[in-house]
C-alpha cells in the first residue's frame, strides 16, 4: 500500500485544475539512484551481456496522463456535487444551487489545506476569462429572449451604462473618504485604486443572477431586466477596470487621458459588437451550406462564437459584447438551416457546457477562499459592503423615476426593490482582483472582495425568494402559451406597426417592423436555403411551432390539465396538420402575397381610390365617402362584420386627420390603414384553421419574429 503522504499527495495532486490552476511549488525530491537508461545496465552506462533489462508487468506514469486527468476529476466532482444537490431532498426549495456549490468548494479547499498544510489551488483570471467565461455568455445570448431584450433595450442600457458608471464611481470616492479617515492604516490607498477596486465590486455577475432567478421564477419583464443589465454590466465593468488599470500605469493623469479614456471605453464596446455582428453573419452564411455535411452543422455555432470572443480580446475590445452579438445575430438564421436534430444538438452542447462551467466556477470560489492572503481591516470591508448596497439601491430608484416617464409599462416599486437587492457579486469581480499589479494593499482587496460575494450570494441569494413571495412580486405564468395566443400576439404587432405608421410617429414598432421588412428582403434570402424559405409568415410561424413542439420545453413549468378540455389523440393531431398545413399553402399559393409596404402600388393598377374627402366651406356640412370594396365570396360573408369594423374606423381616423395632412398624404395613410385592416380580415379568415390549436405549446413568445404578414386577400 501506499505511504499516506503518498496519498495526501496524490489527492492533492487530483483535485488540481488544467493549465488555469496554480499551485505553491515544491521542490522535488532527490532519488537516491538516478532511473537507468534503457537498454544500458551499469553506472558507467555500458552494455552488459550477462544482466538483462526485466520486462516491466505493471507500471505508473502519472505525468504522461496529469493535464487531462485533473481536468476529468474536477468535471467529475463538479458534476456529481451539481447530482448530489438535486436529489437531496428540501434542501433546493431552501438553498440556491450556487450556495451548496460554494461549500462544497470550501469543504474541498479545507480537505486540501489540512493534508497539504498549504494553500489549495487557485483558478487564475486567465483560465476565468479564456475557458470558463465564453461558454456561459454563448448560452445566455444564444437562449435570449429576443422579444423581451429588444422591448427593454433602453431600460436595460440604461442600467447598464449608467448605473455602472454611478456605482462605480459612488464606490469608488466613498472608499477613498473612508480610506482619508482612517489614514492610519489605510493611508496608502490612492484614489486610482480606490476607483479600480469599485470598478470590479461593482460588476454584478450574470451567473449568480441566472442561478438564482431561475428558480425563483420571477416574471419575465423583470428577469430579462435583471439579466440583461447583469450581462451588459460585465463589459462596462471590464472596460472601466482596464481603463483605471493604465491610469495607474501613468506617472500622471491628465485632462487629455480622462478625455481618451471615454473615447476608448465607446471605441471598445462598438468595436465587440461590430465583431460579434461579423461573425455572427458569417456563421449564419457558413450554415447555408451544411446541408452535405449535417454532422458538423452544430460545430460552426460554437467556433465562430468563441472566434469572435477570442478576436474581440486580441484586439482590447469587449469580448462579451462580441459574443453575446454574435449569437444574437446568427441564431434565427442558423435554426432555419440546419437540421432538428442539429438544433437539439445545439442546445443540449450548450446547456452541458455552461452548467458545467457554472458549477466548477462556483466550486473554485469556495476552494480559493481557503488562503493564507488574507488581509483584515474592519472599516473597509463593512464600508464596502453597506456602500454596495447604498449606491444601487439608490442609483436604481434614481434611474428608474427617469426611465418610467419614459416606458408605458412602469417598473413598479417592489420590481425596483427585486433589481437593487438581486445585484449579486461572483466569479468576475473575483478574478479581477487577482489581476491588480502588486501593491501593499492588494490582500486586503481579495480579502474583501470574497467577503462581498459570500454575503451577496448566500445572504442575499438565500432571502430573495421568500422576499418575493413576501412582496407579493408578479411571477411568471404558471401556463404555457396556445398557438391562439402566438398568433394574436403577431397580430398585435402588426396592427400597431401600422397604427405608428398611420399617425407618423417613428416608435419601437415602427423601426421593428422596418427591420423586419429589411430581414425578409434581403437577410433572409441570401443567409437561409431556398427550401428552406417558408412561402409566406403564417407558414413560417406554423413551422416554428411544430418544432418547438417536436423539441420540448424542459424549462417549461408544469400545466395544469383542469384548465383544458379532453386532450386530443393522436389521430386527431395528424389529421389537423395535414388540414392546416395543405389548406395554408393552398392559400398562400392561390393569389400573389402582398404587405403593406407594397399596397399603394398594387392598389393603383387595380382599381383607383376616391380621395377620403373634398374641400367643403365651413357652413357646409362634412360628408365622409367609404371606399367600395369587392364582393365576397360565400366562405367570406361570417367576416362581413369585420368589414363594417373596419369602415367605421376609416370614417373614425379621417375626421383627425383632416385638420393635419393633406389630400395625398391622407390618401396615403388611408391605403397603410386598410391593409391593416384588410391584414385582419385575412387572420380571421385562418383563424378557422389556427384556432384548433388552442391548447398549450412548449413555445416561446421570443422565437417568433413580429415579421410583417403576408397573406392572400
Amino acid at each position: 500500500m501506499l505511504a499516506p503522504r503518498t496519498l495526501s499527495l496524490l489527492l492533492s495532486a487530483s483535485l488540481l485544475g488544467f493549465s488555469g490552476l496554480t499551485l505553491p511549488a515544491e521542490p522535488p525530491p532527490h532519488p537516491h539512484h538516478p532511473p537507468p537508461q534503457p537498454g544500458l545496465n551499469g553506472s558507467d552506462g555500458a552494455l552488459s551481456a550477462d544482466l538483462p533489462v526485466a520486462l516491466r508487468v505493471f507500471s505508473v506514469d502519472y505525468h504522461h496522463v496529469q493535464a487531462p486527468f485533473e481536468i476529468v476529476l474536477w468535471i467529475m466532482l463538479a458534476s456529481l456535487a451539481k447530482l448530489g444537490f438535486h436529489w437531496s431532498g428540501r434542501v433546493p426549495a431552501v438553498v440556491p444551487e450556487s450556495c451548496l456549490l460554494i461549500m462544497v468548494g470550501l469543504l474541498v479547499g479545507g480537505v486540501i489545506y489540512g493534508v497539504r498544510h498549504s494553500a489549495p489551488p487557485t483558478l487564475s483570471a486567465e483560465a476565468f476569462f479564456l475557458f470558463l467565461l465564453p461558454p456561459i455568455v454563448l448560452d445566455a445570448g444564444y437562449f435570449l429572449p429576443g422579444r423581451l431584450f429588444f422591448e427593454n433595450l433602453g431600460t436595460i442600457l440604461w442600467y447598464a451604462v449608467l448605473g455602472t458608471l454611478w456605482n462605480v464611481l459612488g464606490i469608488g470616492l466613498s472608499l477613498h473618504g473612508v480610506c482619508l479617515l482612517a489614514s492610519a492604516s489605510l493611508g496608502d490607498v490612492s484614489l486610482l485604486h480606490c476607483l479600480l477596486f469599485g470598478s470590479l465590486i461593482a460588476a454584478v455577475d450574470p451567473v449568480a443572477v441566472l442561478s438564482v432567478f431561475q428558480e425563483v421564477r420571477v416574471n419575465e419583464q423583470l428577469h430579462i431586466l435583471v439579466f440583461g443589465e447583469s450581462l451588459l454590466n460585465d463589459a462596462v465593468t471590464v472596460v472601466l477596470y482596464k481603463l483605471f488599470e493604465s491610469f495607474l500605469r501613468l506617472p500622471s493623469v491628465s485632462g487629455l487621458d480622462v478625455l481618451l479614456g471615454g473615447c476608448r471605453v465607446l471605441a471598445v464596446g462598438l468595436g465587440g459588437l461590430c465583431v460579434g455582428l461579423f461573425f455572427g453573419l458569417v456563421a449564419a452564411l457558413t450554415s447555408r451550406f451544411t446541408s452535405r455535411a449535417p454532422v458538423i452543422a452544430p460545430l460552426f455555432v460554437f467556433l465562430y462564437s468563441y472566434l469572435s470572443y477570442l478576436t474581440s480580446e486580441m484586439l482590447h475590445l469587449s469580448g462579451i459584447t462580441a459574443i453575446v452579438t454574435c449569437a444574437v445575430t446568427m441564431k434565427q438564421y442558423v435554426e432555419a438551416n440546419v437540421s432538428e436534430h442539429s438544433n437539439i444538438s445545439i442546445q443540449y452542447f450548450l446547456k452541458m457546457w455552461s452548467s458545467v462551467s457554472e458549477t466548477l466556477i462556483f466550486i473554485f470560489l469556495g476552494v480559493s477562499t481557503i488562503q493564507d492572503i488574507h488581509m483584515w481591516s474592519w472599516p473597509f470591508v463593512f464600508s464596502t459592503l453597506l456602500l454596495c448596497l447604498v449606491w444601487r439601491a439608490s442609483g436604481v430608484l434614481l434611474l428608474t423615476a427617469v426611465v418610467n416617464k419614459l416606458r408605458r409599462n412602469a417598473v413598479t416599486f417592489r420590481d425596483q426593490f427585486i433589481i437593487a437587492y438581486g445585484g449579486l457579486r461572483g466569479a468576475i469581480c473575483f478574478s479581477l482582483v487577482f489581476l491588480i499589479d502588486d501593491f501593499p494593499k492588494k490582500r486586503l482587496f481579495i480579502t474583501t472582495t470574497i467577503v462581498v460575494i459570500l454575503f451577496t450570494v448566500f445572504v442575499q441569494g438565500m432571502t430573495i425568494k421568500p422576499l418575493v413571495e413576501l412582496l407579493d412580486v408578479k411571477r411568471k405564468k404558471r401556463a404555457l402559451p396556445t398557438v391562439s395566443e402566438e398568433i394574436h400576439s403577431r397580430l398585435i404587432d402588426h396592427l400597431l406597426a401600422g397604427i405608428e405608421d398611420v399617425v407618423g410617429y417613428w416608435g419601437q414598432h415602427y423601426w421593428k417592423d422596418k427591420f423586419e421588412q429589411f430581414n425578409r428582403k434581403y437577410l433572409r434570402r441570401f443567409l437561409i436555403r431556398e427550401d428552406h424559405q417558408a412561402p409566406s409568415s403564417i407558414l413560417r410561424v406554423y413551422q416554428e411551432l411544430e418544432r418547438r413542439e417536436q423539441r420540448g420545453d424542459e424549462e417549461a413549468p408544469p400545466v395544469d390539465p383542469r384548465r383544458h378540455g379532453r386532450p386530443l389523440l393522436p389521430e386527431e393531431m395528424d389529421s389537423i396538420r395535414r388540414i392546416l398545413s395543405r389548406n395554408l399553402q393552398r392559400f398562400s399559393n392561390k393569389t400573389p402575397a402582398y404587405s403593406r409596404h407594397a399596397l399603394h402600388q398594387d392598389a393603383a393598377v387595380e382599381r383607383p381610390r376616391r380621395p377620403l374627402h373634398s374641400h367643403q366651406s365651413l357652413g357646409e356640412p362634412c360628408t365622409h365617402h367609404t371606399v367600395t370594396h369587392r364582393p365576397q365570396q360565400a366562405e367570406d360573408r361570417e367576416f362581413s362584420g369585420a368589414h363594417r369594423v373596419r369602415a367605421g374606423l376609416s370614417r373614425s381616423h379621417t375626421g383627425k386627420a383632416r385638420r393635419h395632412v393633406g389630400v395625398n398624404e391622407k390618401s396615403r395613410a388611408y391605403n397603410s390603414f386598410s391593409l391593416s385592416s384588410h391584414s385582419i380580415n385575412c387572420w380571421f379568415r385562418y383563424y378557422r384553421y389556427i384556432s384548433i390549436f388552442s391548447r398549450p405549446l412548449t413555445f416561446d413568445a421570443h422565437l417568433v419574429s413580429p415579421v410583417s404578414l403576408q397573406c392572400a386577400p
